[in-house]
């Protein structure tokens, strides 16, 4: 069994200038397209079950099928709750074996966002489950506005509620479908010098990738969560599918087409997050 904390694979990330990647998963195909990604690479993952994917498949089967990838391959996998809104939607997915939640009281006042992180941090912690917080507002293309993370609400969110790890709005955003103007760095900076967490981006599909990989060397930035940029993948790789046998009807033997494609994406993240290799 690989099951792994989140705190038990940013921990090494941190110290030694590496960042691992937080795939958002929607289905079994692509959830496990990036643990045998993770596998090739010979590195740790990150499994992230957002509120789309539990709306489409209830927690329990979620927490199964991620555990059940972590005991089939041989590198740390991260069964982690993406963006829960409530502590009984994040204790639940702890009773269901997920080793990591991120509350997101982003949209709440200061204060109680610490209350309630650092509540649902300690019933987590108890339960040797990781937590992650948020603090600022990580706004989404085309939709909210983000708010900048100030770094001395970051350096009392974290000292507070004992978070594992801490999202924080630099410039990042969801949903980007293209790389943006990449992140302020000099915000970034005065929240490293602020804290003593691993930092998360949210949104990283919008962050250059150059950037990603100089900033997961250089920073305290130690899980970059993309989506939107393999998500694109998976649907180019499924109109190619169609167009290539209009007759098809078989949805495993189309689904099944898809993973390839997917797995050679998430392979190039984790390489672009991951330490050079000997000779490199």
């Amino acid at each position: 069994m690989t099951r792994a904390t989140l705190a038990e694979v940013l921990r090494p990330a941190m110290r030694d200038g590496y960042a691992v990647a937080g795939f958002v998963c929607l289905g079994w195909e692509d959830a496990r397209a990036y643990a045998l990604a993770a596998e090739a690479e010979g590195a740790p993952v990150i499994l992230q079950a957002g509120p789309s994917c539990r709306a489409h498949t209830p927690l329990p089967i979620l927490g199964r099928m991620f555990c059940h990838l972590a005991e089939s391959v041989a590198v740390p996998v991260v069964a982690h709750l993406d963006h829960g809104r409530n502590e009984e939607e994040c204790l639940h997915a702890i009773d269901e074996g997920f080793t990591s939640v991120m509350y997101d009281g982003s949209d709440r006042p200061f204060r109680e966002n610490v209350e309630a992180t650092a509540r649902i941090a300690e019933i987590a912690h108890l339960s040797g489950v990781s937590c992650e917080g948020e603090i600022g507002v990580v706004g989404y293309a085309g939709g909210a506005a983000s708010r900048g993370t100030d770094p001395g609400e970051a350096a009392a969110f974290a000292a507070e509620t004992g978070v594992d790890a801490l999202a924080v709005s630099v410039g990042n955003v969801h949903l980007q479908r293209e790389s943006g103007a990449g992140l302020d760095e000099e915000l970034l900076r005065e929240i490293e010098a602020a804290t003593d967490v691993p930092l998360v981006i949210h949104g990283g599909s919008g962050v250059p990738e150059a950037e990603r990989t100089r900033l997961a060397r250089t920073s305290n930035i130690c899980k970059f969560n993309i989506g939107t940029e393999l998500r694109m993948v998976f649907g180019k790789a499924l109109r190619q599918a169609l167009a290539a046998d209009p007759e098809a009807f078989d949805r495993l033997a189309i689904l099944k087409r898809t993973e390839p494609p997917m797995m050679e994406a998430a392979r190039r993240i984790i390489r672009s997050l991951a330490l050079p290799r000997p000779g490199q």
